[in-house]
């Protein structure tokens, strides 16, 4: 399926003429996945493959004491997702859904946020497990997160 065709029951958001905020990528984000249908649906912190989180120069300060973290949220962009459809249709199979009721990519933000385990944190790099993204996928913040209860066994 072409990214710009619409699935049967899919409609179109009429979208606004300009945006209401800017947003610095802080980063890059290097996973296994170059196709979306190989992504996972949400990435697993406790099993999921290391992933390595690049960090542009001007934001290396940012990254002192975050080894003293053991999970982590990231929040990132997905930038070749459509950004322009109400309603969804998934699995292509007929049943819609509204945007905001599924974890889709598309939306008309598209902004991503997963709960990581942090595994090392180098001078220039980040590496977390919990990642659910395409790879080379902008990075917009990282942010320290408590131990959630699963991690605690």
């Amino acid at each position: 399926m072409n990214e710009t065709e619409i699935r049967a029951g899919e409609t179109l958001l009429e979208m606004p003429d300009s945006f209401d905020a800017g947003v610095y990528f802080i980063g890059v984000i290097h996973t296994p996945w170059t196709q979306r249908g190989a992504c996972p649906k949400q990435g697993d912190p406790r099993e999921g493959p290391d992933c390595r989180i690049d960090i542009a120069d001007a934001f290396l300060p940012a990254l002192a004491a975050l080894e003293s973290q053991s999970h982590g949220q990231v929040l990132y962009w997905m930038d070749r997702a459509r950004r322009d459809l109400a309603t969804q249709s998934p699995k292509a199979d007929g049943a819609t859904r509204g945007t905001f009721s599924l974890r889709s990519p598309n939306r008309p933000n598209p902004i991503a946020s997963s709960l990581v385990t942090i595994v090392s944190v180098g001078a220039d790099h980040v590496i977390v497990r919990g990642l659910d993204c395409l790879d080379g996928t902008p990075l917009i913040d990282l942010k320290p997160e408590k131990c959630p209860e699963w991690a605690k066994d």
